[in-house]
């Protein structure tokens, strides 16, 4: 890809972008969000179409269309946002638009075909899922693991993969890495797009740096460390990647006792959470750490148990009733449950407080905006103004927006579902330094997090979820990876 431009209204996404793929290599994109790595993708996906540039497939100059012609001329690509059809089976969403027919003159779909079709690529990919079974009944993590095999299936020259481990376990992270080392051999050329930078290090060949839509440098993964990368991203030094916790925890806060969900998970789970507190949330894929914010937050049912808030008891029977007594929720997949992806950002900031702005039967637009504008500035999201569509950010701007609408709800709780996924390292401190301003000013947090280092990094205490239950909680300090680990398993 050479000088690839692309402007959207009031912003030039891409400005002289390049990026140069060996075959069977891997080639990180990295940059912070908003750096232009989704838009370079989607322009050589088919999803946009560029301004300005080339690009060379084999020498030879392609310009998709659109992404089918994209896939029928060899390259793939497995998104960071998800969008399945959730209502079919693994099968049909894994051939959906190239249904496997039967039959001479009259060709029909045939499900046995799909069925042992998918049986045989899981086979090769060691992806234990069944065919049949309907896509909405999958975990987050499962689910990207299908559209990774989605990807292989067709055979491409290039496949890119956009954030591909935010949602997965470590187990299935290994496993992916298996199917990448599996297309290297193919001599596939791989772009891969990743904050992880453990990841990075490990799997890589080569390189690219991008930022504000320019290409920055290009370098042997090899050559290069954490901090350098980090250097690259960012045009400055990063100091440490945790702010100084500035108080230490106090009274009771919140009491949870003896919750347990409608559907068995969680199960009989008791701990308390104190005041100015960050209580990091642990456990493997399926145990429970989701569900036990979703419960305490009205989201899924909850079959027995207590909340109790400064003394009282709450209800929390709904999300709205959970907003009223000062509960927060942010979700862990912002794209389906978290933005509404078709208004702006204004009406995404304040869709929580709209009781706030209310004037009998209107409501005040002059707040609305001043607030926005507040919230754009504070959480420093990157957009041309607050009437952009909320759907045009790169996924950070998105989980920075959706966290002003919670902070313009003035919540006593906040609950965290991975709060950083998909967030570039800028990004991610930046969150951290405003998790700490809560915390500071005496707001209690509960934060689910897949990342180790980022829950000893931002945690008091650890609280470890095996098989629906609490298996113990740690003091931070104290804690390591292997014993989080062992309480993990305690219940599996």
């Amino acid at each position: 890809m050479e000088g690839i431009c692309k402007s959207f209204p009031g912003v030039k996404a891409l400005d002289g972008a390049k990026l140069t793929v060996k075959a069977g290599t891997v080639h990180a994109l990295m940059g912070e969000n908003g750096a232009g790595k989704s838009t370079l993708m989607k322009c050589l996906f088919g999803v946009y179409e560029k301004d300005a540039g080339r690009i060379l497939l084999d020498g030879r100059e392609v310009s998709f269309k659109n992404s089918r012609e994209a896939l029928d001329g060899g390259v793939a690509m497995v998104h960071q946002e998800l969008n399945q059809a959730l209502k079919l089976s693994v099968g049909d969403n894994l051939w959906l638009g190239r249904f496997p027919s039967v039959g001479r003159f009259v060709p029909l779909t045939s499900e046995k075909k799909i069925r042992r079709l998918t049986e045989e690529l899981f086979d090769e990919l060691g992806i234990k899922i069944k065919a049949d079974t309907k896509m909405s009944e999958l975990s987050v993590s499962k689910r990207q693991m299908v559209e990774i095999a989605k990807a292989v299936s067709y055979g491409a020259k290039i496949v890119v993969f956009d954030e591909p481990t935010s949602s997965l376990t470590a187990e299935e992270a290994e496993k992916l890495f298996e199917i990448i080392e599996m297309l290297k051999r193919r001599g596939c050329g791989i772009i891969y797009i990743s904050h992880k930078m453990a990841e990075i290090l490990r799997i890589s060949d080569e390189v690219t740096v991008m930022r504000d839509g320019k290409h920055i440098a290009t370098r042997a993964a090899s050559e290069l460390s954490t901090d350098e990368i980090i250097k690259l991203m960012v045009g400055r030094e990063l100091g440490g990647r945790f702010p100084k916790k500035r108080r230490q925890p106090s009274g009771a806060k919140l009491e949870i006792k003896s919750l347990s969900g409608i559907g068995g998970v969680p199960k009989d789970v008791s701990f308390t959470l104190k005041e100015g507190e960050i209580l990091g949330v642990a456990g493997l894929d399926g145990s429970g750490r989701t569900e036990l914010l979703e419960t305490i937050f009205g989201l899924s049912g909850r079959a027995s148990g207590e909340i109790i808030l400064d003394g009282k008891a709450v209800s929390n029977r709904t999300p709205r009733e959970s907003i009223r007594s000062g509960f927060a929720l942010l979700t862990e997949e912002r794209r389906a449950n978290g933005i509404f992806g078709i208004l702006d950002i204004k009406e995404n900031t304040t869709v929580s407080s709209l009781k706030k702005y209310s004037r009998r039967f209107l409501l005040n637009e002059s707040g609305m905006r001043r607030d926005t504008e507040e919230s754009i500035r504070k959480m420093r999201v990157k957009t041309p103004s607050q009437k952009t569509k909320i759907r045009a950010l790169s996924g950070g701007n998105q989980q920075k927006v959706i966290l002003g609408r919670w902070l313009l709800t003035e919540p006593e709780i906040l609950l965290l579902d991975e709060p950083t996924r998909g967030i570039d390292v800028g990004a991610k401190y930046e969150i951290y330094e405003l998790l700490e301003e809560l915390r500071a000013a005496g707001k209690s947090i509960i934060a689910v997090s897949s990342e180790m280092e980022e829950l000893f990094g931002i945690s008091d205490r650890i609280l470890v979820m095996s098989g629906g239950r609490a298996a113990g909680i740690l003091e931070t300090a104290s804690a390591d990876q292997e014993k989080i680990m062992a309480l993990a398993a305690k219940y599996v």
